[in-house]
């Protein structure tokens, strides 16, 4: 299988919210060959923990969050999702400053470009999965922080729009300045 090409920033595709599916269209082959497509085209970036289908050129309301170890962040668990419609529908606590990128703006390149977003780390998210399954359910942490970037995706928005602008840098000065000073 060959992974998908991610769409850039500046491809209009990225400013839309997303058309959302219903569950016949979620169990048809079509889709279910697509996020096969999906998983494994996240897969295949060394630092992809989730991609959407509009990051992929195709203007649908479905988000894979693919945590797995990473070079910036060797200790994740991993953690596996499909969704279909995703919905925040509840916040816990005060947001506060996250680090994160994207694959639509250089991520996985070497010259993509790294933020501080304020997100929640607790969530309740609603949303179907690859079978059509109704999810109601609280995520927290690195998963609550990846549903958030994601479904923002599905809305039309890029972490860019929400980042601290002083925290903006090239992935070399994240590196060198962020990922060293951690450990």
């Amino acid at each position: 299988m060959k992974p998908l090409k991610i769409t850039r920033l500046g491809n209009p595709i990225l400013r839309q919210v997303t058309k959302r599916l219903t569950k016949q269209e979620i169990l048809s082959d079509e889709i279910q060959n697509f996020i096969k497509k999906l998983k494994f085209t996240n897969e295949s970036k060394a630092a992809g923990v989730g991609l959407s289908a509009n990051q992929v050129g195709r203007d649908l309301a479905i988000s894979f969050i693919g945590i797995k170890p990473t070079p910036n962040r060797p200790d994740l668990e991993r953690f596996e999702q499909i969704m279909f419609n995703p919905e925040i529908v509840e916040t816990f606590g005060r947001r506060i400053g996250m680090w994160e990128a994207c694959q639509s703006c250089g991520a996985n390149t070497g010259g993509g470009i790294f933020g501080q977003v304020p997100r929640y780390k607790r969530i309740r998210i609603k949303w179907l999965d690859e079978n059509a399954k109704e999810h109601d359910e609280v995520l927290e942490g690195f998963p609550a922080h990846v549903a958030q970037h994601e479904t923002d995706h599905l809305n039309g928005k890029v972490f860019l729009d929400t980042a601290r602008r002083d925290s903006l840098m090239m992935e070399g000065e994240y590196r060198k300045r962020i990922v060293k000073k951690g450990r």
